[in-house]
């Protein structure tokens, strides 16, 4: 049995994905590194001409629900985003919060090598993955309700408001 994964991308179909940082170190914490996964989420979105149709950054992990208006993507878009924002985490934290990444070390790598593509083919399992994407900080005890957690697009969703991420719905 091989331990690699497909990854489907030959289809025109939304992408859920999750990757987590190295560890699962808590390296997402503070806000900043947090704004930093955000700004260069808008980034690949606009060089790869992709939508994002919800998302959600977690201490450690993040989740986001994709799509692209060609085929074979989802590598070339994860792989920049990954990359850019890894770079960029590590020297606001070498200039920032030395002392706050000496605790958890700042490691060979940021983000785990892999991540983790659920293909969407329908809008019930859209709805599905929105849910628990935006439910996530509240199972982590991180917020009591999903809209008072700043770095998802629940707001967007429940309250039409702006979450620094144009956000397209999957109709």
């Amino acid at each position: 049995m091989s331990d690699r994964r497909r990854i489907i991308d030959d289809e025109l179909f939304a992408h859920f994905v999750t990757f987590s940082v190295t560890r699962r170190r808590r390296l997402l914490d503070l806000d900043e590194p947090k704004r930093i996964v955000l700004g260069v989420l808008n980034y690949v979105l606009e060089k790869h001409a992709a939508r994002c149709a919800a998302f959600v950054i977690m201490p450690d992990h993040a989740h986001a629900l994709v799509w692209f208006p060609a085929t074979g993507q989802l590598s070339p878009f994860m792989h920049e985003w990954k990359r850019q924002s890894s770079l960029r985490i590590r020297a606001w934290y070498r200039e920032y919060a030395p002392n706050y990444v000496a605790n958890f070390g700042e490691g060979k790598s940021f983000w785990q090598h892999k991540y983790f593509p659920f293909e969407i083919y329908t809008l019930k399992k859209a709805e599905e993955k929105l849910t628990y994407m935006h439910l996530n900080p509240v199972r982590a005890g991180l917020v009591a309700r999903a809209v008072d957690w700043p770095w998802s697009s629940a707001r967007w969703y429940e309250q039409g408001r702006s979450v620094g991420v144009p956000i397209q719905r999957l109709d």
